[in-house]
């Protein structure tokens, strides 16, 4: 809410305004109003929005669908596992929801092993599954617990080396680390099965919680969705790799590196002088960031492939089809007659009153829709409304701006809301216990400022 670059809806509104021949917003046209609304919200959260939250029990205290114990066992000469496979094996246990995460044979640690795998007297099978399923798994096949090899892994706690009983939970570079799923990843409606991710990534995913609640599917089968969160175990650079490829990001303690300090006060300086060059108005943003990814490219601070992969194309493809739409809304007149019923039948002619419906329901619609696409919409409108009233229109797109970086009533109005919905346990309606205050909030801090940075 600070800068042009801050958020895409700005750089549409910002956009929409020099298409009406007003130019563009400079860098820091947004600061005047955004920072003062930035810090009198987060001084109502800390003061009292924090207290309105509800209670939930995290999924980082162990609240997992499965995963809630984990550990060793020895197979023995007279056991009736002895050859058969992984994957019969597993079938043969699959009313007991326990399920085999890694073998030691000849002292040789196997990560997600392959299901075609036998399995010979005397290998160490790793298992996952709670206290009944696992016994009844070592009645059934005549197999003994490992003695001095059980560890319960703490699901808040994935990153440390050790569990309180001072067992390590690494083998070599196995780690087990949280990842929660972005609405734009790749996994989205995909299972562990659809996903191979023994055989592709060599990882097991070993529990998965959704909304701070276990899913009632079965793990391997369940179909993933945004904001769940992921309790994966396998080699760091492969769960790295993992997260990169598929839109996941990593909770929890973790390293973080620097590999090339040189690289990085490059990229540093690329991001600072396309600042500087669209803060000079030397270029539009469009064009000086176009030349700070290519300056990425040319000094290598990126690898190709990555930049390809950063790009939102949902977004883009959203966006694609959207400002058409708020085109033709402008150009059949569709946005001034819609203006006209805002300002007449709402607004009764109020300048401020109409204002203040704009901000209202541009926050209103960027709860249930893509910002972007939001502010992509509205925009032809609030331009309408202005030219109806003869005001400034800059007081309405402003609105627009503010309103569409403040979807705060569902998990849905933004990614970053979707992002918190697992880890956090909370479930749809506990959003708008804070959020509908704090949008109360922004209301009353940016409607006196909007008259005053940009009268009407």
């Amino acid at each position: 809410m600070t800068t042009l670059i801050g958020t895409p809806p700005n750089l549409i509104v910002s956009g929409f305004r020099a298409q009406a021949g007003l130019g563009q917003f400079a860098m820091f046209d947004f600061a005047p109003v955004g920072v003062a609304v930035a810090l009198c919200g987060v001084i109502f959260i800390i003061v009292i929005g924090w207290r309105l939250v509800p209670r939930r029990k995290a999924v980082a205290d162990g609240d997992f669908a499965t995963g809630a114990y984990m550990t060793e066992v020895r197979v023995p000469d007279d056991s009736k596992a002895v050859g058969l496979t992984l994957r019969a094996f597993e079938s043969e246990i699959a009313d007991s929801d326990a399920q085999v995460i890694g073998m030691v044979r000849n002292d040789v640690r196997i990560t997600a092993p392959h299901g075609r795998r036998r399995i010979h007297a005397g290998d160490i099978l790793v298992m996952e599954a709670d206290v009944e399923a696992l016994a009844e798994t070592l009645s059934v096949f005549g197999i003994t617990l490992e003695e001095q090899k059980s560890s319960a892994p703490q699901a808040d706690k994935p990153d440390k080396p050790e569990d309180d009983s001072g067992k390590s939970k690494r083998d070599g570079d196995v780690v087990l680390r949280e990842l929660a799923v972005l609405p734009a990843s790749s996994i989205v409606g995909r299972s562990a099965r659809d996903l191979r991710l023994r055989t592709r990534y060599g990882l097991n995913l070993l529990a998965v919680a959704r909304a701070g609640h276990p899913p009632r599917a079965r793990l391997r089968m369940l179909k993933l969705k945004s904001g769940d969160l992921l309790m994966m175990q396998g080699p760091a650079e492969a769960l790295s790799d993992f997260a990169n490829e598929t839109g996941c990001v990593p909770l929890g303690a973790r390293d973080l590196r620097i590999p090339d300090k040189r690289m990085a006060l490059i990229a540093g300086a690329i991001m600072l002088a396309s600042v500087a060059i669209v803060s000079f108005g030397l270029l539009p943003a469009a064009a000086a960031f176009t030349l700070g990814v290519v300056a990425t490219m040319v000094f290598r601070t990126v690898p190709p492939r990555s930049i390809y992969t950063a790009i939102d194309w949902p977004v883009i493809v959203l966006l694609g089809a959207l400002i058409p739409v708020a085109g033709a809304l402008q150009s059949t007149g569709a946005a001034d007659v819609l203006a006209q019923f805002l300002v007449g039948t709402v607004a009764q002619g109020n300048a401020v009153a109409a204002l203040t419906v704009v901000l209202i329901t541009t926050m209103f619609l960027s709860d249930v829709m893509n910002n972007a696409a939001t502010a992509a919409v509205l925009c032809p409108i609030a331009i309408g409304i202005a030219a109806t009233l003869g005001v400034n229109p800059d007081s309405f797109l402003m609105a627009v701006a503010i309103g569409a970086s403040c979807a705060f009533l569902t998990p849905i109005g933004h990614q970053n809301n979707t992002l918190i919905l697992g880890p956090g346990g909370f479930g749809f309606g506990d959003y708008w216990r804070l959020g509908l205050p704090l949008e109360l909030v922004v209301v009353a801090v940016s409607l006196p400022l909007l008259l005053v940075v940009w009268p009407l």
